[in-house]
């Protein structure tokens, strides 16, 4: 019995148990006890995670995959849920940390992310297979053209590694692009000094105009005169670093405040 992969699904089965391995190895397991592997088909990467001294769990929403799991992975007994990790509170099934994993489905592979990102006080690591622009993308520092919202939003909160290029022929199907293996690990101080909301809202506004100023990309937020004077309006979003973003979340709270 094998599972057929599915395009809809975003599904390309990993075949080099070698690369597997090595993914399985990119874990620390510092300050956790719980790893969730999302998508684990066939369970190539599984069987690795589960020779590790954590307590492996999988999240799948193909039903196809779901029953071949079941029948091959019978030590996961319990720990197979069945849904869609977009949708999943981690709350709901761990009141504990857990590191997240996987070959992520290149189509929804930044929807992943971003969840993460969302759920982050449950999530001390995450690592993973990402299309190898995007893993670029994620871990890219101020200054180039790769930098962006998620380099930003990431790196806010996690710091970034970039481990290995994987290629495409190891894949079945192979996609149309390379690939690449990030491992993130949560910052010791992670909380924002500065609203997460606006935060997020002025990095996300920022970038959408990237070749503009400051100064112009963020018209919407109503600045004042006085304000918008400031030296790092003159600046184009991919110039800042995280500090900066902060920094000018900061300055646009105060404005704010003061104008009303």
């Amino acid at each position: 019995m094998s599972v057929r992969p599915k395009k809809y699904l975003g599904q390309h089965f990993l075949t080099d148990l070698n690369i597997a391995q090595n993914i399985a190895d990119t874990l620390s397991g510092d300050g956790y006890k719980h790893v969730l592997e999302v998508g684990p088909g066939m369970g190539v990467l599984t069987q690795y995670l589960l020779e590790k001294p954590f307590t492996t769990h999988v999240i799948e929403i193909d039903t196809e995959s779901v029953d071949y799991l079941k029948s091959h992975f019978s030590q996961l007994e319990e720990r197979i849920l069945e849904g869609d990790f977009l949708k999943m509170a981690l709350a709901d099934h761990f009141d504990a940390q857990v590191a997240v994993i996987g070959n992520f489905p290149y189509n929804i592979s930044s929807q992943i992310l971003f969840r993460v990102i969302e759920q982050r006080t449950r999530v001390p690591e995450f690592a993973g297979m990402f299309q190898k622009e995007v893993a670029a993308r994620i871990c890219e520092k101020p200054g180039s053209k790769a930098y962006g919202i998620l380099s930003v939003l990431t790196q806010a909160f996690f710091e970034t590694e970039y481990l290995f290029n994987v290629s495409r022929f190891v894949f079945d199907p192979p996609p149309k692009v390379a690939s690449a293996v990030i491992r993130l690990k949560r910052k010791a101080d992670y909380a924002l000094p500065c609203d997460d909301k606006l935060f997020f809202r002025v990095v996300k506004t920022a970038f959408q105009q990237r070749r503009k100023t400051l100064r112009n990309s963020l018209k919407s937020f109503g600045l004042s005169a006085s304000l918008k004077e400031d030296s790092i309006f003159d600046e184009r979003p991919e110039r800042l670093g995280v500090s900066e973003f902060i920094l000018l979340t900061q300055k646009i709270a105060d404005d704010t405040l003061s104008t009303q």
